[in-house]
């Protein structure tokens, strides 16, 4: 029987939500077109007249995973202010609740190690969503320059990334814990470390500029101000 092209395209969407979700739990090798199909509740005929292969499932669910990322992000963006963005993501991405539900997780978490051994369309389509995804995150990096946001956005997401797997990966829940709020607080913290100084007014009157220097002992928390002359 011949299927509309509604239909197919609520097939397609069904397809890559259960292919995304198997592969983030399982990996990719481990998961195969009859787990697809049987978790997506289709035959594999509706399958491969959808996507032909099995790589091409793997690219166009990393497509998909990593867009579904973005646009709980993008959502993010529009209701908070732009200074609070990057922090909320933070925050979201290392939480407890991420780290226990890897099936709807951060695809680059789960499955970065094991598209490091996939063929190369699934892995130009993984490189291609993760550019993508940094530069998002550059947009809400402190600074001036491009190039730098670009830098600082890459060693935030790949202390996020490297925190989420080791957390994920220890049988210890304070020690778990303690990875991800670590890693939270340390990119939290640089990353307000290079917002470029605010001036007050006093400021403004006496010529002075007012700078956060952070304390970087581990036994002194506060931050000090100090006045320095333009």
């Amino acid at each position: 029987m011949r299927v509309s092209k509604e239909q197919a395209a609520l097939n397609r969407q069904h397809i890559l939500t259960a292919a995304t979700r198997l592969f983030r739990e399982y990996g990719i090798h481990a998961t195969g077109v009859d787990a697809i199909t049987k978790e997506a509740g289709l035959t594999h005929g509706s399958l491969y007249s959808q996507f032909g292969s099995k790589e091409a499932i793997a690219a166009e669910a990393i497509r998909f995973a990593v867009k579904r990322s973005k646009h709980l992000w993008q959502r993010v963006a529009e209701r908070k202010p732009e200074t609070k963005v990057f922090g909320s993501i933070v925050e979201g991405y290392l939480s407890r609740e991420h780290r226990d539900d890897p099936g709807q997780g951060c695809v680059v978490a789960a499955l970065g190690a094991d598209i490091a051994r996939q063929p190369h369309s699934v892995r130009a389509a993984f490189t291609k969503e993760l550019a993508d995804v940094l530069g998002f995150l550059s947009q809400f990096m402190p600074g001036d320059d491009p190039s730098g946001r670009r830098e600082d956005a890459i060693a935030a997401f790949a202390g996020m990334v490297g925190a989420l797997i080791l957390a994920r990966a220890v049988n210890d829940e304070a020690l778990a814990e303690r990875i991800l709020q670590t890693t939270a607080k340390q990119i939290t913290q640089r990353t307000e470390a290079r917002k470029p100084a605010r001036r007050t007014a006093c400021d403004r009157r006496t010529g002075t500029k007012s700078m956060q220097i952070p304390l970087r002992s581990s036994r002194r928390k506060a931050r000090t101000q100090v006045t320095q002359e333009v």
